[in-house]
């Protein structure tokens, strides 16, 4: 048993178990790779089990190269003959034999997200479907969860019968599948689909693959969606020598199609089922254990187990609690450098996990100021996501019109009818007589000619002299909102990629935070000088993947790592877990929320530290948020009693959830980012939090009529001294019409004038 001595009693145990149904619930850090790579050995050189008759199936080429790897190493001469693939690379290679029997050339094309798209753009085209009622991405998600599901066409023509909108997209699905047949083509998820199809069909070709994998490993189980779930049961249901490694507490993709109930349920498929629990982690302190399990038994659809090991007590907990989240970053940052300083942890010991990819933007500013190097893992640093850019593209146009990349960025998004052709014309026209490139679209008519063209840069200008005029009047807060009115820039989103268009917003949203704090911030905040500070945070270095670097990274992406120091930020109700599966009526959109934060808990080997903010911007406006319930769940003895944050030290995490326990939880009071007096904010902010210092500070709404009325004396802090001439009630906020006394007549918000009545 030389294979099993590096393994624990329990892995020995799980490693040992070959004959029938073996389910494996691998607690995090509990060494699952480990068990499966030397469960594989002991088979071949233990039991002599020949590794033709082996596969073993996971889902990330990465892990199945890692899987290979170790096999390798402790096998050797052999060992090659062992399956070893995901679960679309196994489908492929069952698909090139056999396809033919279905009706596929063996040598099909596999189609890519962009191939995908592009046969789904003919098909609407074809079927006359108006592509901004109903976005491509959207019918291709639908097909995607239809595949996932095994379900054909023909299933969802008829269970959409008598229903015009379901109807419709079955008939989609239909021609797209025709078409996809007709060019000799699968997309991935048809690789799995059509592979189950072909099984059942066809029962010795089955059969054949049931007599070549004899035994059958699974690992991250609880992952799988039901195409898969069936793929392997078929594979499986002769000799029913399969064994599924997973973690019900770290199942987190449901929004993938990851189906919980193939692991919760696996003894009810397989009642003979031996069931091994691997709950010793190697990853982690008690400390960090006893959190996590904590806050992962509030979840009923779970399998019991409690994670633990032999490293010792550790650390307690750090909970950061600061007043804004610009200071929760700032202080997440000082901390990272103190530490390095004390030479308790390197930059690359560092990993700050987020919910939502917006987050990162203070925390990029933060690093940058700090001169930290660091890194977003598996996102866009924040100044470079398309979203980020092409706003800024529109204020440095606005601002000076002087910068070509700017100007060429923007001037046909959203599309307004200028090709590429009329662009270049402009580009080399400017290049030959030294103008720039809004110098040449100012004289677009004599350059192209009185077409189309022409007409159509005209209409761009025009709506870009439009937001210059209004520099003087408005915020750049209401800048932007304009830009992105009149522009419908959100539809153009919604439209190109509604999955993706929720959480662009949210990046923006991001950016009118930045702007509104610039606007605080700053008297004379003047849109020159909003550019020039973006340009000095956003002039990001490429990082060395190599280098000593943080690691900024959402929770979900950051679910199979480790890092001796984690910091889990905007640790906030409404945030984390967020609203949507708050308010949802299904019960287990809040457990997979917690099985996420179990998962960003369990990251940390030495050393966890929780923050969250009192209040938090969200797209300009200030909501105080509720500390997050899943906090709450964390024992109090847990938490290192002298860790604080600024005016907020948490002698007892106590005092951070005074008055916030219970089922009496709100959304969140939403204030305006606008100054104003506390009075009006604070017994909503009181109620939300509890936190005395919350009222400093607090602000207005838009909504509330100014203090002062035509023919009142105001003062402003730039113009000074004036008659108010009239106050009207806009959209969002009252339209004030000013006579200055020496600057003359000025309209502008009253919200952002901040007059002061005299």
């Amino acid at each position: 048993m030389e294979a099993l001595e590096i393994l624990n009693d329990k892995q020995k145990e799980a490693a040992m178990q070959i004959e029938g149904p073996v389910l494996i619930l691998a607690g995090a850090g509990s060494g699952k790779t480990r068990v499966l790579t030397n469960r594989t050995a002991y088979m071949i050189g233990e039991l002599g089990i020949s590794p033709y008759n082996i596969l073993a199936i996971t889902f990330t080429n990465k892990a199945a190269d890692e899987m290979r790897s170790r096999i390798d190493s402790l096998v050797g001469h052999g060992s090659e003959a062992v399956w070893v693939s995901t679960f679309h690379s196994t489908c492929v290679r069952i698909l090139r034999r056999y396809i033919d029997l279905i009706g596929y050339d063996p040598n099909f094309t596999i189609y890519d997200t962009d191939d995908s798209k592009s046969v789904m753009k003919e098909v609407v085209k074809r079927l006359q479907i108006d592509p901004k009622q109903y976005p491509e991405k959207r019918f291709l998600n639908y097909i995607s969860n239809c595949k996932n599901e095994l379900s054909s066409y023909e299933d969802e023509i008829e269970e959409a019968a008598g229903d015009y909108t379901d109807e419709l997209y079955a008939k989609v699905y239909k021609a797209y599948q025709e078409q996809l047949h007709k060019n000799n083509a699968l997309d991935f998820d048809d690789l799995l689909m059509k592979t189950v199809e072909l099984f059942k069909a066809f029962s010795e070709v089955l059969e054949n693959y049931q007599n070549r994998f004899l035994y059958i490993m699974v690992d991250e189980y609880q992952d799988t969606n039901t195409a898969q779930f069936e793929l392997i049961k078929l594979l499986a249901d002769k000799n029913r020598n399969i064994c599924v490694v997973g973690d019900d507490d770290q199942s987190i993709y449901k929004f993938r199609g990851a189906n919980i109930r193939n692991i919760l349920d696996f003894e009810k498929v397989y009642p003979d089922a031996k069931v091994v629990k691997l709950e010793q982690n190697y990853r982690s302190t008690q400390t960090i254990l006893d959190a996590a399990n904590a806050v992962i038994s509030n979840n009923s659809a779970r399998k019991p187990k409690a994670l633990w090991t032999d490293h010792g007590e550790g650390e307690k907990i750090c909970m950061l609690m600061t007043d804004t989240a610009y200071e929760e970053a700032e202080l997440i940052v000082d901390r990272i450098c103190r530490n390095k300083r004390e030479g308790k942890f390197d930059y690359r010991d560092n990993a700050v996990l987020y919910r939502t990819n917006a987050q990162s933007r203070l925390l990029e500013e933060k690093c940058i100021m700090a001169g930290i190097p660091y890194v977003v893992v598996g996102g866009v640093n924040f100044y470079s996501r398309k979203e980020i850019k092409d706003v800024l593209a529109y204020l440095k146009t606005i601002d000076n019109g002087r910068d070509d990349l700017a100007v060429r960025r923007i001037i046909n998004v959203p599309k307004r009818g200028i090709g590429a052709a009329t662009i270049g014309k402009l580009a080399d026209y400017g290049a030959a007589n030294g103008l720039s490139f809004y110098e040449c679209c100012v004289r677009a008519q004599d350059i192209l000619g009185h077409g189309r063209a022409a007409e159509k840069i005209g209409e761009f200008l025009s709506l870009i002299g439009m937001f210059k005029s209004k520099l003087e009047f408005i915020s750049l807060e209401q800048l932007v909102d304009d830009i992105l009115d009149r522009t419908d820039y959100e539809a153009m989103l919604t439209e190109s990629d509604p999955d993706d268009a929720k959480e662009r917003m949210e990046n923006i949203g991001e950016l009118i935070n930045k702007i509104v704090a610039f606007e605080e911030e700053n008297e004379d905040a003047t849109l020159s000088r909003f550019l020039e500070e973006v340009a000095l945070v956003a002039d990001i270095d490429n990082v060395d993947g190599d280098m000593d670097a943080v690691m900024l990274m959402t929770l979900h992406s950051a679910k199979g790592l480790e890092f001796p120091c984690v910091y889990l930020a905007g640790m906030e109700d409404g945030l984390f877990p967020g609203y949507m599966s708050i308010c949802s009526d299904d019960p287990t959109e809040i457990e997979e929320e917690r099985r996420l934060c179990y998962v960003g808990i369990t990251r940390a080997m030495k050393k966890l530290t929780v923050s969250a903010a009192r209040s938090r911007m969200i797209r300009g406006e200030t909501q105080y948020n509720q500390v997050s319930r899943f906090v709450e769940e964390i024992p109090r003895e847990l938490f290192d009693s002298r860790s604080g944050g600024q005016n907020a030290g948490t002698a007892s995490v106590a005092k951070a959830r005074a008055g916030i326990t219970g089922p009496d939880r709100t959304r969140p009071v939403a204030v305006s980012a606008s100054k104003a007096r506390a009075a009006a904010a604070k017994p909503f902010i009181a109620k939300a939090n509890a936190f005395s210092s919350l009222t400093k500070g607090a602000e207005l709404s838009l909504g509330q009529a100014p203090e002062y009325g035509p023919g009142d004396r105001v003062v402003h802090t730039k113009f000074g001294e004036g008659t108010v001439m009239s106050v009207e009630k806009g959209k969002r906020d009252y339209e004030v019409a000013v006579d200055f006394d020496t600057a003359g007549v000025k309209k502008m918000f009253a919200a952002f004038a901040k007059l002061v009545k005299i």
